[in-house]
This record gives structure tokens, C-alpha cells and sequence, in this order.
């Protein structure tokens, strides 16, 4: 398998029937079809509800070759409930218990919230949860840029947690778009550039975001450069609205074949 493997966060969506599947399409022939284009996926409705491990084993089965990497449970994240999270986390991890016996899994991703600030609670809660998720590969999505500091970094790379690179908007308080090198695993998400759509609005308006080829370009060349320092490197675009990330996904594909990054 490549280096460097390229796909969507997400792949079963009604409305990618036309843009990305065959008219006709039926949802139980999705994940068939994402195989047929890309090498792996990202798993987002783990986000909204929790797994079961037959489900998991399911997708394990259908999706052929595909390696997966997947999305923490908002209980775990977004809703944190200081009395249950350690419940929940072993419900997620005897869920996606068919990904790691199958070695299909690339990470589990923590997608934590703008608000989630760099304070001494968040700090000890974050290195409980990856204390309990030890063994299984993991990445961290920061929102805020409070937690670019030395020290983080420092305790990732100990841990060999994959620090998410980001493309998202330039706007105040944000991550810088840096790309810091804390595990064997890179992790890059494409997020769109709609600044006026970030704030105040739904995740439909706020991904709903096409990338030009120039920009793709000037991504490549980071690709480029992480693809170097690392052993592994999985890039999601999460601009799923009307099919646009597996276009950008695709057009990407082509340029890293052509900077020789990729070679199937």
C-alpha cells in the first residue's frame, strides 16, 4: 500500500448520488463504490453515534482493501461527562475492536471543539482519555490554537499521537496551518476556506467548500514535505457537501502521482 493514501471524511451520502456514484445508486452500494476510487476512509458518524461492533465488522467486510480511520464519539470530544466517559470509551472500544483485529485501522481521531481550552482540566482530561485509548493509534484535532505550545507537542511525540494538519480558514484564534510532526502517522484534514460561513452557521454551510487547483497545488507541496519525515501519511477532505471532496480528493490524487509521491 502507498505512503501516502488519499480519501473523504465520510462516504455514505444521498446527495453524492450523481456527483460521486451512478444514478440509481442504492445506500447499501456506497462503501462498494468509495473502494473503487480510493484506499481509505474516514468515519465520521461515529461522531454522532456510538458503534457496535457488528456494524463495524460490516463495513470491515463490504469496504475490500480500504483502511479506516475513525471518529471519537462526541461523549468523548464535544459532551464530556466527567462521571461516564470512561463507560463510554470501553463501549467505543470493544465497538471498533473489528478494526483493530483486522489491522484495518489507521487512527482514532479526537476532533476536540473551538472550546476547548488549553486549562488545567482539559490538559489532565486529555492525557486520561489517551492513557485509556493506549495501544491504539490515535490523532488530535485541535480547533483552537491555545494548545500550539511546546509542551503539548512534546508530551504527542512521547505518546506518538499524530497532531493533525489542518486547511481551514485564516481567521483569529484558529490553528495555524503548521505541520508538526509528532508520531510515525501523519493525519492532514482538508476543511474548506469559507471564512464568512465558519462561525454562526451549520456544518453543511461551513464545509460547502470547493478547492481551486492552484490551492491543491500549494497543499501538495506540505504533503511533499510531511511525506519525508514520517512512515505513514492519511489525508481526509471533509468539503463533502454535493460530492466536492471526492473531487478534490481525486484531483489530488493526480497531482501527488505527478510530483511521483504516489504511484498507483
Amino acid at each position: 500500500m502507498e505512503k501516502i493514501l488519499i480519501g473523504t471524511c465520510g462516504y455514505s451520502y444521498n446527495e453524492w448520488v450523481g456527483p460521486v456514484y451512478p444514478e440509481g445508486t442504492k445506500r447499501d452500494q456506497f462503501l462498494h463504490l468509495y473502494a473503487e476510487k480510493f484506499d481509505t476512509v474516514e468515519i465520521d458518524y461515529t461522531y454522532y453515534t456510538m458503534p457496535k461492533a457488528r456494524n463495524i465488522a460490516k463495513m470491515v467486510s463490504e469496504g475490500k482493501q480500504l483502511s479506516f480511520a475513525i471518529k471519537a464519539h462526541q461523549s468523548l470530544t464535544h459532551k464530556i461527562d466527567d462521571d461516564n466517559w470512561q463507560r463510554d470509551a470501553n463501549i467505543y472500544l470493544e465497538a471498533i475492536e473489528p478494526l483493530v483485529g483486522s489491522k484495518r485501522l489507521e487512527a482514532v481521531l479526537f476532533q476536540f471543539p473551538y472550546s476547548f481550552h488549553y486549562e488545567d482540566i482539559n490538559r489532565i482530561y486529555l492525557s486520561n482519555v489517551l492513557d485509556k485509548f493506549k495501544g491504539i493509534p490515535c490523532a488530535v484535532e485541535f480547533r483552537n490554537n491555545e494548545w500550539n505550545k511546546d509542551q503539548v507537542i512534546k508530551e504527542l511525540k512521547k505518546r506518538k499521537v499524530s497532531l493533525v494538519s489542518l486547511d481551514m480558514p485564516d481567521l483569529p484564534k484558529l490553528p495555524e496551518q503548521i505541520d508538526i510532526i509528532t508520531s510515525p502517522l501523519g493525519y492532514f484534514r482538508f476543511h474548506g476556506k469559507n471564512k464568512k460561513a465558519w462561525w454562526g452557521s451549520d456544518a453543511t454551510a461551513r464545509y460547502d467548500y470547493l478547492y481551486t487547483d492552484s490551492e491543491l497545488e500549494i497543499a501538495a507541496e506540505r504533503i511533499r514535505q510531511m511525506s519525508e519525515k514520517i512512515k505513514r501519511l492519511i489525508v481526509y477532505f471533509n468539503n463533502h457537501s454535493k460530492g466536492k471532496a471526492a473531487e478534490n480528493a481525486v484531483t489530488l490524487l493526480i497531482l501527488l502521482r505527478k510530483m511521483g509521491l504516489i504511484k498507483n
